[in-house]
């Protein structure tokens, strides 16, 4: 073979090179996405191969897509479905994408817990996140055995789970979604609130669930350590009128006790229900929170206002804080302001 053939067969076989190196990097490794910012794609236990595929399709380039199909089927993706949340990133190829999802290098989902009033609305915002279903948490925290485990019961679980944001994985089982609450609450519950709250004479328990009424009574976070203070005098109060405590007599756990949380009104008909969140009959703290109580209502409790007053009213101009009052009577000039304000309005 002379030099010009020589020369010929090498240019040949470098473009050839070229071209199968061009290939494999646009089919394989060029961007992925169509779009240019992250995409995320959700693969439950329901989901194998062909799925998979169908919920990349609106996302990929056309190519990459064959590319990953010809990825999966010569890794045996389709014996590797994996669930979980994945991030689909602007720029990565098939041979990533594929990657992440075979290996389980799925991206965590920003998980915020609400303050909602009930374990049924609390599992059905934390199914809108999470591959479980509401069915199944409110399933799970109505179980006196699982409550145990994590040292509450039915009437406290919601104690555990503190309002912050939580990187978590969409796809975490109920165990472990309560195993990391736990978790949670000891890393709240550090030295500093622990000593508060043996100040107050109360346990983390009691403190949240007297948060949590503190909570219905008021949005406005400036207030709720005087609420907050308002209260624990009634808790703590003993004579000879009050040998047990006085009651509270909360308008948010009549709300509870009845489930019925859009009453504007508290009428004397209602007091009357046979219940342990009835704190107009029952002294002392009702068994549990009334809802998930706020941080800053934890705080306001822990860190409450040292006042005497033993009563408060809404106040008649509808601002959302109320009037306070040491005797029956002061309070009862209060009531009858906010009762007449109610009138006028037609509010029932």
């Amino acid at each position: 073979m002379d030099k010009q053939h020589k020369n010929y067969y090498l240019l040949a076989a470098a473009i050839c090179v070229l071209l199968v190196c061009g290939l494999t990097f646009y089919y394989f490794f060029s961007a992925f996405s169509t779009s240019e910012t992250t995409s995320y794609i959700y693969i439950d236990t329901d989901d194998n191969a062909d799925s998979v595929v169908a919920k990349l399709t609106p996302i990929a380039r056309q190519h990459s897509l064959h590319g990953f199909t010809t990825l999966m089927r010569h890794t045996k993706y389709a014996d590797h479905v994996r669930t979980g949340r994945y991030a689909i990133k602007s720029g990565e190829g098939a041979f990533s994408v594929l990657r992440h999802l075979k290996n389980g290098m799925q991206e965590p989902v920003n998980l915020t817990i609400p303050t909602v009033r009930t374990v049924e609305r609390l599992s059905a915002e934390l199914a809108k996140h999470l591959m479980l279903d509401s069915t199944t948490l409110a399933s799970a925290l109505k179980n006196d055995t699982l409550c145990q485990k994590y040292g509450y019961d039915t009437t406290t679980i919601a104690c555990m789970f503190i309002p912050n944001t939580y990187d978590i994985y969409w796809n975490v089982n109920i165990n472990k979604l309560l195993d990391r609450m736990k978790k949670e609450s000891n890393n709240f519950w550090n030295a500093d609130r622990k000593a508060k709250a043996q100040q107050l004479k109360l346990s983390p328990n009691e403190v949240i669930t007297l948060a949590s009424i503190v909570d219905e009574e008021t949005a406005n976070n400036g207030e709720k350590p005087m609420i907050a203070g308002m209260y624990y005098n009634r808790l703590m109060l003993r004579n000879a009128e009050y040998p047990n405590g006085m009651p509270l007599q909360a308008d948010p756990t009549i709300k509870f006790a009845w489930k019925d949380f859009g009453l504007r009104r508290i009428y004397n008909k209602l007091l009357t229900i046979k219940s342990p969140y009835n704190t107009y009959v029952n002294t002392g703290l009702p068994p549990g929170p009334i809802r998930i109580a706020s941080i800053a209502g934890i705080e306001s409790v822990l860190n409450l206002t040292h006042h005497d007053y033993l009563y408060m009213c809404a106040k008649e101009d509808f601002s959302g804080t109320h009037n306070f009052a040491r005797t029956y009577a002061e309070h009862k000039v209060n009531a009858a302001k906010y009762a007449a304000a109610l009138n006028k309005r037609g509010i029932q």
